[in-house]
């Protein structure tokens, strides 16, 4: 009797293991350090938030200002009468941030698939540094405040920022097949975490010198590692003379090492013959188009729940550390590094999630499982009483469920819809549709920023916690319909293994 192909895959990883060579441990490594910096550039914006705030709405008995001319220089930094309006514009800033960031993910997705992806991560990196230090530190060194103009930078910093993640996502797609990509996919978009952590801890210790300091000390080492990225890094084998995934395998493994986990496996699949890359590697394959990759199964529904996720982890990734000085009266710099166990969380979540998800060969009823105990965690958080120990552990708990199946949606789940069936294998297709995904859940978060200070200012911290419960279901409705197939298939392959016996 003939095994089906979902239960003969163990070949197919220890092919993969075999293969791995110091170059996957190096690419691995470069994307991930390139994307923690691009995240921790960001982390600094939500770390310091309290500071800003607090220098855009000056008291007229401000120790710190020189005596010469202190009036001219209290106005010259007055943009806001009340704390309140200047928390209304930070909201305003990680909104227009997000919209732009999203904006710049359905281009840069193309882009990447069109040019070298070692080139655009570079460019994005360095060229973003430069925004970010002209931001933070070079108007405050020049005593220069203007709103406009730090609208202006934000979007342009959105636009530079969104090339990192479909080109890292698309190198990494080139470098590691479908097997173990949930474990492989799930600790490297830690990336993102340790980013923020990164963030969070180097803003910490330079804070007391003026948030400026924060800014300049994450460009500098974004922009560094821009440029070793763009001389160190090999966006795909065929560079160092290695062969492309699945081109020296045979029939079995090569199905079942590239085939994502996107529940189109049946019974009947022992017929079906899929290639990688096309018979003459010579020939480049064609970049797929954005509205073929919108028409990929899975694609849309991934994209759709993906926003109203990333809304949920990125109003922590924004607000987490005002929060924590604002609900409970925590000094600034303390609050920056209790926020760093939502990080942890999510970092242990993403891995954990991922390895299940390859043992089930399915990715959706992982997703679901998390999502449900997610609301649990939040109803939970936000109930958290004012003691930092039982806050951290709470919080890494909701770091656990929500940002582990966020990294699995935007990192794993992307590159398995990048790499299904009918896109042949072409390796052009990973960063379009990384971008499509990326870039809905962007524009969901971009929303939620706005929404998150409008509720916080008119209801309170308690109705945006509600809020975040309400997305976190939407999250599970949007995905329902992957959910029950995946569901079905997994009964229908333990029915054949009791069969097979």
């Amino acid at each position: 009797m003939a095994m089906p192909g979902s239960l003969r895959r163990q070949p197919a990883n220890r092919g993969l293991v075999s293969r791995c060579t110091h170059h996957h441990i190096v690419v691995f490594l470069l994307t991930f350090f390139s994307y923690s910096l691009l995240h921790a550039s960001r982390k600094t914006f939500s770390n310091v938030k309290v500071s800003i705030s607090s220098q855009w709405t000056p008291s007229c008995l401000n120790s710190t200002a020189p005596e010469l001319r202190p009036y001219e220089l209290w106005n010259s930094s007055h943009l806001f009468p009340n704390a309140e309006e200047a928390t209304l514009f930070l909201g305003t800033l990680d909104t227009i941030f997000l919209f732009s960031y999203a904006v710049g993910l359905f281009v840069s997705g193309i882009v990447g698939d069109r040019l070298n992806l070692r080139w655009v991560l570079s460019f994005g990196m360095c060229s973003s540094a430069l925004v970010v230090f002209s931001f933070g530190t070079l108007t405050e060194w020049l005593h220069f405040y203007n709103k406009w103009f730090y609208c202006c930078l934000w979007v342009v910093n959105g636009l530079l920022q969104s090339t990192g993640w479909p080109c890292v996502v698309a190198v990494m797609g080139n470098w590691f097949g479908k097997a173990g990509r949930g474990f492989v996919f799930g600790l490297w978009s830690a990336c993102a975490s340790v980013g923020n952590i990164l963030g969070a801890f180097l803003a910490s210790c330079v804070l007391k010198y003026g948030y400026e300091y924060a800014f300049l000390v994450t460009a500098s080492v974004q922009f560094a590692g821009g440029v070793i990225v763009f001389f160190g890094l090999l966006t795909s084998p065929k560079e160092v003379g290695l062969p492309e995934l699945g081109a020296d395998e045979d029939v079995i493994v090569e199905e079942d090492a590239n085939r994502p986990l996107m529940g189109s496996d049946d019974a009947d699949d022992d017929d079906r013959n899929y290639s990688i890359q096309a018979t003459d590697t010579d020939n480049q394959p064609k970049a797929i188009g954005f509205f073929q990759a919108c028409c990929l199964p899975g694609v849309v529904l991934y994209s759709l729940a993906y926003a109203c996720l990333k809304l949920v982890n990125y109003s922590f990734f924004f607000w987490l550390p005002f929060y924590l000085s604002n609900n409970f009266g925590w000094k600034e710099a303390e609050a920056d590094q209790l926020s760093i166990w939502y990080d942890v969380g999510g970092i242990i979540g993403g891995t954990i999630q991922g390895l299940i998800s390859d043992v089930l060969q399915k990715r959706a009823p992982v997703l679901a499982i998390s999502l449900l105990f997610a609301v649990g965690s939040l109803f939970g958080y936000s109930r958290s009483p004012n003691s930092k120990p039982i806050n951290a552990v709470i919080m890494a708990i909701t770091g656990f469920f929500i940002g582990g199946p966020s990294n699995m949606i935007s990192s794993a789940i992307s590159a398995d819809l990048g790499r299904q069936d009918l896109v042949k294998g072409s390796s052009e297709a990973l960063a379009t549709v990384t971008g499509i995904v990326d870039g809905t859940g962007s524009i969901g978060a971009a929303v939620g920023q706005y929404l998150v200070s409008l509720i916080q200012e008119n209801l309170g911290w308690m109705w945006v916690f509600y809020f975040f419960i309400l997305m976190t279901s939407s999250t599970i409705l949007f995905i329902s319909p992957l959910i029950v197939r995946e569901i079905r298939l997994l009964l229908h392959e333990r029915r054949l293994r009791v069969l097979a016996e």
